[in-house]
């Protein structure tokens, strides 16, 4: 007849082999380096509904990171955007791109990012300037990295994004 204590180590090895394994902490210059790929939509409220394949490039200079990501939507349309993203503590950084007005600060914990910033998405005579509300999520393989954003104009939620990132 087994022991208490054969019994108890039984259990607590089968506890600890059920418990999911702990993502790792996201460090954007890590996921980010080099090539990365992704596949994402855009869910507007009107019923808009656009997929994309982006391509990104990441390069790190031991302070900023600077990313650039080539979109291929589903209807042909190609766009190419730029972040760049300084880092300006052990988890946060400051990030722009083109099409952002202002900058970002980036707060990571663990192996979540959140951030937000505002877009202008008719850049010329008029504006039509919306907020993005982002948080990152890697994966407990540390290979893959979600971002789901809620899109607000003033107070009112008008999009959603998804977007998976691989490495």
């Amino acid at each position: 007849m087994p022991t208490v204590r054969a019994v108890f180590a039984f259990l607590l090895t089968t506890m600890l082999a059920a418990t999911p394994a702990a993502a790792a902490d996201l460090r954007l210059e890590e996921f980010f380096k080099g090539r990365t790929t992704a596949k994402g939509s855009f869910h507007a409220i009107t019923g808009l509904k656009r997929e994309f394949d982006v391509i990104l490039h990441g390069r790190w200079d031991g302070r900023t990171l600077i990313l650039r990501e080539d979109f291929r939507y589903t209807d042909g349309e190609r766009d190419t955007k730029t972040w760049r993203f300084v880092k300006t503590g052990p988890n946060t950084y400051s990030g722009t791109r083109e099409d952002v007005l202002g900058e970002t600060k980036v707060t990571l914990a663990g192996n979540e990012a959140w951030f937000n910033y505002r877009v202008d998405l008719d850049p010329g005579d008029g504006r039509n300037v919306v907020r993005f509300f982002d948080k990152l999520e890697l994966s407990p393989d540390g290979r893959t990295l979600l971002n789901r954003a809620s899109v607000f104009k003033g107070p009112l939620p008008v999009a959603s994004v998804r977007v998976d990132f691989t490495r």
